[in-house]
């Protein structure tokens, strides 16, 4: 690949930019100071100002909408592709002149091609280097733990994660990574509506079906992001991802649930605690939390009396964590709260990014909510 200038500001082109998450990458980056956006691009809106579908980034209003295709997207420094999946693998390739390239959709992430034809079918691509700083890759016996940020340094192919995958990996992967609990592990997530996307057509998204409405969707294993929250379990344990016999190992029931909010995604996860975590005490188990995320910047384990909530989160790049032990019932809980648009999508994308750069990682980012 052509090595490109680093001359600030870099160029960066977005592709999807009129969706839900590509809109949220492009008001993170218009804030950015390392970076310009000169290129937004789409489908159906191609040759309409950006301004019709964001009035709330003012200083990007004027650009024109391009269409989607490698002529377009090349020579920029960087791409960012906020496309459903299925739709980035062939463009990507496509794409060999630019510097740095993340696909915050599904096609780079998983690293088993048969997890990827069980839960998508045909069209596998190779993996990228996941977007996820914080995921634990391992750890010892005294609670150390290792993290996926170290893959990242001057990586040019970054894969987005999924932001159900996101909330529920920061909710669990400590207590798994410790051993502190068995592998059938159950998972809830409450979600907002735009982690459905930005479409037409669909009765079920609708304010009247939505508002005053809470209500389950793709039950009984059947939700694509269940394989790549194995995968970020396993890595958490320093197995191998593209085992897919060892990823199945963790027996995970998750059920994510539509609330009516715009944003946000609470996790609930539980399991039952293992012989290691029942000769602990609960502050020595909330103590594993504590060095699993104690240097973390946007990951804040609250006090012990404090639950996550999403409306302190929105916005931001946060991630609040909190961990509680039942002891009648012999469960441990992670409970998350995220911002699935910004911590969940495009916030810990462009976070990957910097860190891929060499830039401080949480430049054009905050960790600060908008409660309430």
């Amino acid at each position: 690949m052509q090595d490109l200038h680093l001359d600030y500001p870099l160029t960066v082109a977005v592709a999807g930019a009129t969706g839900y998450a590509g809109g949220e990458a492009l008001r993170i980056l218009a804030a950015h100071p390392n970076f310009e956006v000169t290129c937004v691009a789409g489908h159906s809106s191609a040759g309409k100002r950006l301004g019709e579908f964001t009035p709330h980034i003012p200083q990007l209003s004027s650009l024109t909408i391009e269409d989607t295709t490698p002529e377009v997207l090349s020579g920029h420094d960087v791409v960012i592709l906020a496309l459903p999946h299925g739709a980035s693998g062939a463009l990507a390739a496509q794409l060999e002149d630019v510097r740095i390239v993340i696909d915050l959709g599904a096609d780079h992430r998983l690293e088993s091609a048969e997890a990827w034809q069980d839960f998508y079918g045909d069209g596998y691509c190779a993996p990228w280097t996941y977007a996820l700083p914080e995921l634990i890759t391992g750890g010892d016996e005294n609670f150390g733990f290792s993290y996926q940020r170290s893959h990242l340094s001057s990586a040019h192919r970054l894969a987005g994660p999924g932001c159900n995958v996101t909330a529920v990996t920061l909710a669990f992967q400590p207590a798994l990574a410790a051993g502190l609990v068995n592998s059938q592990i159950s998972a809830h997530a409450v979600v907002g509506y735009s982690g459905a996307g930005r479409k037409t057509g669909r009765v079920n998204l609708l304010a009247s079906e939505a508002l005053g409405n809470a209500t389950a969707y793709s039950v009984a294993g059947s939700h694509r992001h269940i394989p790549e929250i194995q995968q970020n379990f396993a890595h958490a344990q320093g197995l191998d991802g593209q085992n897919y016999s060892a990823i199945q190992q963790y027996k995970l029931g998750f059920t994510p649930v539509l609330a009516p909010m715009s944003r946000g995604i609470m996790a609930t996860v539980s399991a039952a605690l293992s012989n290691k975590a029942l000769e602990m005490s609960d502050e020595e188990i909330r103590s594993v939390y504590g060095k699993a995320y104690g240097n973390e910047f946007f990951i804040e384990l609250l006090p012990p009396t404090v639950l996550p909530a999403t409306a302190d989160v929105i916005g931001s790049n946060a991630a609040h964590i909190q961990v509680a032990v039942d002891r009648r019932a012999g469960l441990l809980y992670g409970f998350s709260a995220i911002d699935n648009l910004n911590r969940g999508t495009a916030g810990q994308a462009i976070q990957s990014l910097n860190i891929a750069l060499g830039l401080p990682e949480d430049a054009g980012l905050t960790k600060i909510g908008v409660a309430p």
